[in-house]
């Protein structure tokens, strides 16, 4: 499995400044997840952010730098979607990425277990 430890690192020190999330780290996506609550919040696939946020929000999303749709198997999954290290190398685009995913976790749904 490819990912980059020191994205993965990053994700991992921003989120332990919310003492009060469960946070849960899983090999998924070819990557590592970060499980909020149960819920695939965001994860570090190769050198990118997979990010999961309000489906609603795609359009507005995808004009900004680094976004692109998640395709898996020939199927855009909506609401989810890759941001390549342009769109977060600065702190304040890092930080709208990983924000906008917790924003939307609260109301995502657990995908049901096997």
């Amino acid at each position: 499995m490819a990912y980059d430890h020191q994205l993965a690192d990053r994700v991992r020190t921003y989120l332990a400044q919310f003492p009060k999330l469960k946070i849960e780290e899983k090999k998924m996506f070819g990557g590592l997840a970060f499980m909020i609550d149960g819920k695939m919040c965001i994860n570090v696939t190769d050198d990118n952010l997979m990010c999961r946020f309000d489906p609603q929000m795609t359009e507005e999303l995808s004009t900004r730098p680094g976004f692109g749709p998640m395709i898996m198997k020939g199927i855009e999954y909506k609401g989810y979607c890759y941001v390549e290290p342009e769109g977060f190398r600065n702190q304040t685009d890092f930080e709208f990425w990983i924000n906008l995913c917790l924003d939307f976790n609260s109301r995502a749904k657990s995908s049901k277990k096997k």
